[in-house]
Order: C-alpha cells, then structure tokens, then sequence
C-alpha cells in the first residue's frame, strides 16, 4: 500500500511522500518534533482510525512502526515526548497534556476512532491517557507496567535525585513507587557490562510496598479497550505479571481486555516487518530476536483489530 509520510522538527516542514502520495499538512502547532504516515489515498480498512505511537525510555520516534501501521491502512503518528526543546531531558514529571496536542491532530485528519500503542514507558503513558483523557478508544500496551515508576533521567533541573515522578496531570505529579538505591545485579558483574534490571524493580516494589496502591493506575476506570503484549522472559521489569494484574483489574471490572503472551519474549516484541531491536551497551531485555518476533507475530492480528475497532471482546 502507498503510503504519505512526513517528518517534522519545528524547523522546516521536512515534507516526504511516498509513491503516487500527496503531502500532507503538519499535525498541530503543538507538536514541535514526530513523524506522521498515511495510507496515500482512497478509503482503506481501518483508514478513519488514528494511532499515537510513544517509544519507551529511548525516546526515539517510531517511524518504522509507524510506516508499518500506515501501510495496514491506519494514520500513525510519533512525536518526541521529552528530551526535545522545552520538555524534560528524561522522564521525569512529563506532563500527560504532552499528548494531547497528538490526539488533537489525529482527530483533526479525520480519525474517528483514536488508539495509542506504547511501549514500556510509552506505554505506561498510554495506559493513564486512556483513564484520564476523554475519548481514547483503544490501548495497546506493549510489556507494560501496572503502576507508575519514578523518573527515568533528569528532570528540568537536571537533577535525578530526589525520585520524583514521571507523570504530571494538571501540574500535579501522580503518585509513584520509588527506585531502591541499594539494589545491584546478583551476581556482580563487570563495570561496562549490560545488566538484567529487572530485580531492580521488583526488589522497588517490595521496598516500598506502602506506595504501591496509591500509584497503581486504574485501568478500571478506562473506557477504551485494551490489547496487553508481554514476554515472559522480560529482563527490564516483570511485564508479563503486570500485565496480569492489569488484565484482572480490567476483569473484574468486566471491560474488554485481551492478553498476547509468550514464556520465552523479552522486552522488545518485533512486530512484523520490522527489523531486530538494536543491541544495548547497557542494558539486557531478555528473550530472543526469534521468540520477539514470534511474539509480535501473534500479537500483530489483534493489535490491528482493537486499532480497527474489530475486537470482539477480550479473554
């Protein structure tokens, strides 16, 4: 499927089109740095739906993942989220209205039924817009977690300590579970090596177990519905038991929700057509580039149904 993309940093328009495509407008003054990818022309499955596409801590934009969504007949859009001019340099305290000006620009392209699909952080994201922003139909939720964590990096003072949180709403931080400082890897391993971290969250959550309640987010609370992807070998945070209590909130509240897991997937799911996830000098993810990509496999049909709105319900 021909495809219209276009990159943009608040610079210059950085207009693109694929074959047989026509250029397209920039999504909203808001929106200092993304990229956006549609399918070219004609009315296709799936093309009144709109995607926001957050990458997880590497900041990166999702063009690929966006193209791959685009080609399935969906308006995809990725933006720079922290890091950028005016936002915070990591994940600390960032402002969910960041978002907004994002699902704005969907609507305002024509989309009717509105998803975010976030990985990790990003989708930790995802799943407060969902409870918090009015008129978010569908989440996917990519080796995600139940509860909002402390920062990941400086905030706007460039500091890292004191933990603060990595979410703000309407300028008040929301409640987080701190990182226990004391943790290290077991055994220890040489300075320069990549790292499992984690033990790190969940010895955290265990430290401080009296936090957990308050930052635990209440999916329950969400209208949209939600596909959960999480890999059982999961090196960064225990995904696939988060997950599970997401799952069951949402259960036992009787909202949609569906699950695609595998015992051997790491962190980073490889949906297809996409290449193998880069290599770290820091951290490990776990699983395989074949158990990833397998994982991504199975759960592409129902990523792209709950973005369609073709889901049937949810076990």
């Amino acid at each position: 499927m021909d495809i219209v993309e276009r990159t943009f940093n608040g610079l210059n328009g950085g207009a693109r089109k694929a074959a047989h495509g026509t250029p397209c407008e920039v999504p909203h003054p808001g929106i200092r740095e993304g990229f956006l990818a549609m399918p070219a022309r004609g009315r296709v499955r799936g093309g009144d739906s709109g995607v926001l596409v957050l990458s997880g801590s590497s900041g990166r934009i999702e063009d690929e993942r966006c193209r791959l969504l685009a080609r399935a007949g969906l308006t995809a859009l990725s933006i720079r989220w922290f890091g950028g001019v005016g936002q915070p340099p990591g994940i600390c305290e960032v402002p969910l209205e960041t978002f907004g000006s994002a699902i704005e620009a969907l609507r305002a392209g024509g989309a009717r039924r509105i998803g975010v699909l976030g990985v990790s952080k990003g989708a930790e994201a995802a799943l407060h817009l969902s409870v918090l922003l009015p008129g978010i139909d569908a989440v996917v939720a990519v080796s995600p977690t139940s509860m909002t964590w402390a920062n990941v990096g400086p905030g706007r003072d460039g500091q890292t300590r004191p933990h603060r949180s990595s979410w703000t709403w309407r300028g008040e931080p929301l409640p987080f579970v701190p990182h226990d400082t004391s943790w290290a890897p077991t055994p220890a391993q040489p300075e320069g090596v990549p790292v499992a971290i984690r033990g790190w969250y969940e010895r955290s959550r265990q430290t401080f177990a009296d936090r957990v309640d308050a930052a635990t987010i209440a999916v329950e609370k969400s209208t949209a519905e939600f596909v959960l992807v999480a890999g059982g070998d999961d090196a960064m945070w225990p995904s696939l038991p988060y997950a599970e209590e997401l799952a069951a909130r949402r259960r036992a509240a009787d909202l949609p929700v569906r699950v695609i897991s595998s015992p051997d997937a790491g962190h980073r799911p490889r949906l297809p057509g996409e290449g193998p996830a880069p290599s770290s000098a820091h951290f490990l993810y776990g699983g395989s580039a074949a158990a990833d990509a397998a994982l991504g496999a199975a759960a592409w049909p129902h990523i792209l149904d709950v973005l369609r709105g073709a889901c049937q319900g949810g076990v």
